[in-house]
């Protein structure tokens, strides 16, 4: 397997299991005061990793920053924007029907990355990126009729929403893949820039919500804020190295790692499906990775 692909893959295990631990031991907190508290904490712990892996030879940091900043920017206002529009989706319309909505990232990205940076890929990539996004769909459906959530979609607020904020997270994506090969920009240098940018755009509405019990789920916290360190440090290097339409698919395939984490750990409903989505995924990367 290509180096790539495999840190993908490990991305979207760390991510999944991310998600996993929020739902399990950050129920009370909203996701903006998450971002709040545990990017700083994650921008910390990964510092020291970020310094010993800048070029010793080149630009400077700023220099960097300075050539990359529009794509940086891009990055952190979609991915900041497409949280905000996710939050508004599942304020007006069930999680359950919104959920499938927004996990169609890729159906986005591949698109954007052949019209916009002339990307070619074999027959059975698209077949394995296809299977994938299907994948991430099955994962999170949760009952009724397959294309219910996108029969209703014309004329729901929620579906908008949820498909803005699907959109909004496939513009950061090709965002990462040109600012990381196009710009340059050091994988380390774009993890702190993106976590620190999140961090700030979103402080303001945690701020308007932020609840007791942060101090005394401190330890909780700091290590939510080692696995986004571990999670935003993998998904730059995969991202770095394939194209967005590749690697987007696979770390988007977190969504199925932590339903059956939820299911073998939480024994949560429908299990069954949550493996055949699994299985989906898995044959998914392998043709994509062939």
């Amino acid at each position: 397997m290509d180096p790539g692909l495999a840190v993908a893959v490990l991305a979207a295990c760390v991510w999944g299991s991310y998600l996993f631990a929020l739902k399990r031991y950050f129920p009370s907190y909203s996701a903006s005061v998450i971002v709040t508290v545990v990017h700083p904490l994650a921008i910390a712990l990964y510092l020291p990793v970020a310094v010993g892996s800048m070029p010793a030879a080149g630009p400077s940091p700023i220099r960097l920053l300075l050539d990359g900043g529009v794509g940086i920017a891009v990055i952190v206002v979609s991915n900041s924007l497409a949280f905000m529009a996710f939050i508004r989706a599942i304020a007006v319309g069930e999680i359950s029907y919104v959920a499938p909505i927004s996990k169609i990232v890729p159906v986005f990205v591949l698109p954007l990355e052949i019209l916009l940076l002339g990307e070619h890929l074999t027959s059975l990539q698209l077949a394995g990126i296809a299977l994938a996004t299907v994948a991430v769909y099955v994962a999170n459906f949760q009952g009724g009729a397959w294309l219910a959530p996108l029969r209703r979609a014309a004329g729901s607020r929620a579906a908008g929403f949820a498909l803005l904020s699907a959109a909004l997270y496939a513009v950061g994506d090709v965002g990462r893949r040109v600012t990381l090969q196009e710009l340059a920009v050091p994988p380390s240098l774009l993890v702190v820039s993106l976590l620190g940018g999140m961090a700030i755009v979103l402080a303001p509405q945690a701020i308007r919500t932020w609840p007791g019990g942060v101090r005394a789920d401190l330890p909780k916290f700091l290590a939510a804020g080692a696995v986004v360190a571990v999670g935003e440090h993998t998904t730059a290097i995969a991202f770095s190295s394939l194209p967005a339409s590749i690697a987007s698919p696979i770390i988007n395939t977190q969504a199925i790692v932590a339903v059956v984490l939820g299911g073998l750990v939480l024994r949560e409903e429908a299990f069954a499906l949550r493996l055949f989505a699994a299985a989906l995924a898995i044959c998914g990367v392998t043709l994509i990775a062939i």
